[in-house]
């Protein structure tokens, strides 16, 4: 289900080949951004994202659980996403589709690849015990870029979550009074393109997301260095286009970052 008309898609492409765009925005400006923490009273971690009309919501929750066999001395990061039928008509209950499931991939690559979490430190009993971090992404509200508005949301959360005290006594897990700060070390940051007509606008809304040719994320880790890619869609980029997004990736990536991250 379309919600962009013919008239209106040529108007977005006419618009971009000035270096405009149908709100208004300059092809290199983000929507108005809102970062809350500590929304879900029953979550060890949660945070929501307003990204203009977007609206995200993520939970962390920590179990304890089996290492994979490959990292036995290794916590175990998990990322699912939910995308509410009542946050858009373009969303169906049911299974999760293909969109969601890219979604959480996403999300999950920046998290992983920048060594965000410090999984050593979730190690409770080698190759037998350790924490599992389970993040739930929910789309409240769908008006473009979920992707970074989840990424963003899921960063914060990370930031939030308190780990409870465990202690190991004769290889057993207890639980002590108290609680300690999920081990972050990374601030990875997702920056989406949408090429239309020939030219890259940062942080498409929903409607230039239908009349996009190719979608493109670059996830920025802290030092500005690349550590995930992501296009979608059958159209193409050029090299020049693909170094001209990593450029302004970096420097957006350095704007949104302190938003997120109060150090």
């Amino acid at each position: 289900m379309s919600m962009v008309t013919r008239i209106q898609q040529k108007q977005i492409a006419q618009l971009m080949s000035k270096g405009r765009r149908i709100d208004g925005r300059g092809l290199e400006d983000y929507r108005d951004l809102k970062v809350e923490r500590g929304v879900i009273e029953k979550a060890e971690g949660s945070a929501r994202v307003l990204l203009g009309r977007t609206e995200v919501l993520v939970g962390v929750k920590i179990d304890v659980g089996k290492p994979f066999p490959d990292t036995p001395d290794e916590g175990v990061l998990t990322v699912n996403s939910e995308l509410v039928p009542l946050a858009s008509p373009l969303f169906e209950p049911g299974p999760p589709k293909e969109e969601a499931i890219e979604l959480a991939r996403v999300v999950d690559r920046g998290i992983r690849e920048s060594k965000a979490i410090k999984t050593e430190e979730l190690c409770l009993i080698k190759g037998q015990k350790v924490l599992i971090v389970f993040i739930d992404v929910y789309v409240l509200n769908h008006d473009g870029n979920l992707i970074d508005a989840s990424a963003i949301a899921a960063l914060a959360a990370l930031m939030n979550t308190k780990v409870a005290n465990y202690e190991i006594a004769k290889e057993e897990v207890q639980v002590k009074p108290g609680y300690n700060q999920l081990p972050i070390q990374n601030y990875p940051i997702a920056i989406t393109f949408a090429k239309i007509n020939g030219k890259l606008a940062v942080d498409p809304g929903l409607k230039e997301e239908q009349a996009m040719d190719t979608r493109l994320t670059i996830t920025i880790e802290k030092e500005g260095k690349i550590c995930a890619i992501q296009k979608a869609g059958a159209g193409v980029l050029t090299e020049e286009q693909i170094a001209e997004a990593a450029k302004l990736a970096k420097t957006k990536a350095v704007e949104i970052r302190k938003s997120v991250v109060k150090e």
